[in-house]
């Protein structure tokens, strides 16, 4: 697989991650299997993926415990990034920045891990009640102490305020960046894009490219609507954030068809299949981006994985470029 370099210590990846969220949390809790979360994660590594993007809220725990057992037999082989800052209670998720707080969550998912060195720890939110310089410069500490390679920043989250704009948002991130960036370098910024959510293409990618921060690309599959398996009007479970998400009500689903129609369109052309096209579209935006496409399935692992053999053509480009906007409403 294509190697590409994340931030300014030139850390080297494979050019499609895998993102591990969807193993142990907000989708269909009982189709979550440790046992095929863990081949799924061999094959992914097989397949050259490096890059294993994980949380300790995620389960909460779970996933970095199931990592752990990966890294216990091939660390030379990933890459891993994991994130603090999110405590996940009985009725709600809060964010803690305080400095203590980060640093024994550190070492807690140190010790999941199952490794010395975690390659890059994220802020997963950062906390309103503490100056995100304070959680940043704890941050900066686990670097200097050896136990973390590079700092991220996650900017995930966006699409529970998609009425407010893209690019507002995208603008906030970006302050806080420019915070942070006054205190310890940034090396990689975790946000949302894909062909149905393009917002970061107007600032906030532009501005990572500029000062050589690296890109993750979380969910460039749009929650899997971009593979084109979903069929509108299918349901989802109760816990499945899928199930209360505006994009994924029958009639939206049915609205938005055009758009997996065009990227099957653009596969057929190739051999592939629509999630790898879509893959690819992100993985053109720019040689420091690299898509966290997140899946529980050993198949999907590797077709995922199989993108970066895929070059769009202007054409193919052109023809995404005229895709129908998605819609959220009839409004």
């Amino acid at each position: 697989m294509e190697r590409r370099t994340i931030g300014a210590a030139a850390l080297e990846v494979g050019a499609i991650g895998l993102g591990c969220m969807p193993m142990h949390w907000a989708y269909t809790g009982s189709q979550q299997h440790g046992d095929r979360s863990l081949r799924t994660v061999h094959a992914a590594l097989d397949a050259g993926t490096s890059l294993l993007d994980t949380a300790d809220m995620y389960g909460p725990f779970t996933n970095e415990l199931l990592l752990g057992r990966v890294l216990g037999q091939r660390r030379a082989d990933v890459f891993v990034s994991t994130k603090c800052g999110l405590l996940v209670g009985d009725q709600h998720i809060v964010a803690n920045g305080r400095p203590g707080y980060v640093r024994r969550a550190c070492d807690a998912s140190l010790r999941r891990l199952q490794t010395d060195v975690i390659d890059l720890y994220q802020l997963h939110r950062a906390d309103p009640e503490i100056p995100v310089e304070e959680t940043w410069g704890a941050m900066a500490e686990l670097v200097t102490a050896g136990k973390v390679r590079a700092l991220g920043l996650c900017a995930v989250g966006a699409r529970a305020s998609r009425r407010r704009s893209g690019a507002h948002l995208h603008e906030s991130t970006i302050r806080q960046l420019e915070r942070v960036q006054q205190v310890f370098p940034v090396s990689a910024v975790e946000a949302e894009l894909s062909v149905w959510s393009p917002e970061a293409l107007e600032r906030l990618l532009p501005w990572c490219e500029a000062r050589g921060i690296g890109f993750l690309a979380a969910m460039p599959l749009g929650n899997g609507f971009l593979t084109g398996t979903l069929t509108p009007g299918q349901g989802f479970e109760p816990d499945d954030v899928r199930a209360r998400h505006p994009r994924f009500t029958a009639e939206m689903m049915a609205a938005n068809q055009p758009l997996v129609v065009g990227l099957r369109r653009i596969a057929a052309r190739h051999g592939a299949t629509p999630a790898q096209v879509a893959l690819a579209w992100v993985l053109s935006r720019g040689r420091h981006v690299v898509p966290l496409p997140g899946t529980k399935r050993e198949r999907w692992a590797v077709e995922n994985a199989r993108a970066a053999e895929l070059t769009l053509t202007a054409r193919d480009l052109a023809e995404i470029a005229e895709l129908p906007p998605v819609r959220e409403s009839w409004d």
